[in-house]
């Protein structure tokens, strides 16, 4: 895909089921590098941006847990601190016999660069091999914003 796209010019969902082993891959690659000595529950995350580039991100925890950092925002941060807003998908990967989505901090972060007409996708997956897919607006209804 062209570098030139942007965010609006790509249709998510299809974009998304096309790569969504590679990103899964990539957030799975990502949770061997978590950080959780205190919940013993490593997350990696992945972030595909409009021309198929990702971002990685893991859970990184601190024994003051306030400044503790999900895996989905430090991957959803690394690609921003690299000039991309881009964003198409997220991917989730837990070690969880059950799903687990992002958390409401995660969801929020995710909607502040999401199109209202072209919403990100978020991709979960876990232990049992089961997958969900969803829209960041559907997780997150009337998300807050200022502007």
């Amino acid at each position: 895909m062209s570098s030139q796209l942007t965010q609006d010019d790509v249709d998510h969902a299809e974009f998304t089921r096309a790569l969504r082993g590679e990103l899964l891959a990539a957030a799975k690659e990502a949770q061997a590098s978590a950080y959780a000595p205190y919940s013993n529950f490593p997350v990696g995350a992945a972030v595909l941006l409009s021309d198929g580039t990702i971002y990685r991100g893991c859970n990184i925890e601190n024994a003051s847990f306030g400044l503790t950092i999900c895996a989905e925002r430090v991957a959803l941060f690394n690609a921003i601190a690299d000039s991309r807003m881009d964003i198409v998908a997220v991917a989730v990967v837990t070690g969880s016999p059950r799903l687990c989505k992002p958390c409401g901090a995660c969801r929020q972060v995710i909607a502040e660069f999401s199109k209202a007409d072209n919403p990100i996708i978020v991709i979960s997956t876990c232990a049992t091999g089961e997958v969900d897919t969803v829209s960041i607006n559907d997780l997150l209804p009337d998300t807050f914003a200022l502007i």
